[in-house]
């Protein structure tokens, strides 16, 4: 793909030591597949748990110590390209 980024696909982005930033075109649905009200085109979605806003993040992380990677992070972790033919599951 192109630098430039289609307008119909999402993007997640983790950010260290912060939240998951959504942009693109996206939905955010609860546990039984209703929607939650997202009211920008693009969102912060909590990975501390300890925002008051959950799903949305709230700044909690910075107050809480929160430490993550920007980078996905585990024994399974590998990059997922479209370009080289990984997918990710």
């Amino acid at each position: 793909m192109t630098e430039a980024r289609r307008t119909d696909e999402a993007t997640v982005v983790p950010y260290r030591d912060g939240p998951l930033i959504i942009r693109g075109a996206f939905r955010v649905l609860d546990q039984e597949g209703e929607p939650i009200g997202t009211p920008r085109a693009t969102v912060a979605l909590c990975r501390c748990g300890r925002s008051r806003a959950r799903p949305f993040c709230d700044g909690s992380h910075r107050l809480t110590g929160f430490r993550a990677s920007d980078r996905a992070e585990g024994p399974d972790s590998r990059e997922c390209r479209e370009d080289d033919g990984n997918s990710c599951r």
